[in-house]
């Protein structure tokens, strides 16, 4: 059976074994595979390396989404930076009165995944509260005068088109363009494995200037290596402190089914392990 070998990490790879190759191409930007797995269903990697699958892309888009939009309270306007496939984009509007924009470098990205993992958006391109623009999304942030409550950079890792996502004038431009309690949220890797990429993400996202710097996990089964960190930056630090019966409020009239996601995991997730604290301060 042929097999697909992500080596994301120089001392260890995982291997998934290719039921069927769906898709397959060179774009503008990136080598763009499409495959299916007997576990994660159909698997989308970018330039070799794992970016989303079916069989779990909830428990990251989940948290991704509803963590800063719930904590925050009030969001109206969400920018997504990046997030082809449009699960990001599914969930930010699951909660009615938001309007989102999502900025996507690589417009191959949007059309594979509508044709090959419809389950991501499952409709999300086509609601009318969305605004779909194909750009860099550094050059977005850098030239544009609009604000949003949550910005969300739903990135690859910091290699090739991503890298200028992890930048300290990239989250400053972000924080010009968040609103009065914004927050913004980042992709930020395997701790175990990646332990420099929180360490320099914490360092520049402090530099930017935000008062509450920290990060929040999730488990993703396909990012192997244990925790996955998500980058939180607001320019309110009571976002970060609500009790889970804050958030239940905020979160049961929405009536949302969800696969990972709850009012418990929200406040729990900030709750940092010690070799993930130690991380923050070398």
């Amino acid at each position: 059976m042929m097999r697909f070998n992500e080596t994301l990490h120089p001392h260890w790879e995982q291997s998934f074994a290719v039921r069927r190759t769906l898709h397959h191409e060179r774009t503008e930007h990136q080598d763009l595979a499409i495959f299916e797995n007997e576990t994660f269903g159909r698997v989308m990697a970018l330039d070799g390396v794992i970016q989303t699958t079916e069989g779990d892309e909830p428990f990251y888009h989940e948290m991704m989404a509803h963590v800063p939009i719930l904590a925050h309270g009030g969001v109206a306007k969400v920018l997504i930076v990046g997030g082809g496939d449009g699960g990001m984009l599914r969930e930010v509007l699951r909660h009615p009165g938001i309007a989102p924009t999502m900025v996507e470098i690589d417009e191959s990205v949007v059309e594979t995944a509508k044709t090959w993992l419809p389950n991501h958006s499952r409709g999300a391109f086509d609601d009318p509260r969305a605004r779909v623009v194909i750009a860099d999304g550094v050059k977005f942030v850098k030239e544009s005068e609009e604000r949003f409550d949550v910005i969300i950079v739903d990135s690859t890792d910091p290699i090739g088109p991503g890298e200028v996502l992890f930048t300290t004038d990239f989250y400053t431009d972000c924080r010009r363009h968040l609103t009065e309690r914004g927050i913004l949220v980042t992709q930020n890797g395997v701790p175990y494995a990646q332990g420099d990429e929180v360490t320099t993400s914490y360092q520049r996202l402090s530099d930017a200037g935000f008062p509450d710097v920290s990060f929040y996990v999730t488990a993703v089964p396909s990012y192997t290596g244990g925790f996955m960190t998500l980058g939180w930056a607001s320019l309110d630090p009571e976002n970060r402190r609500h009790d889970a019966e804050t958030i239940r409020q905020r979160f049961d009239p929405l009536g949302l089914e969800t696969k990972y996601y709850n009012p418990d995991i929200h406040v729990g997730s900030f709750a940092l392990p010690n070799y993930v604290r130690r991380l923050l301060h070398r």
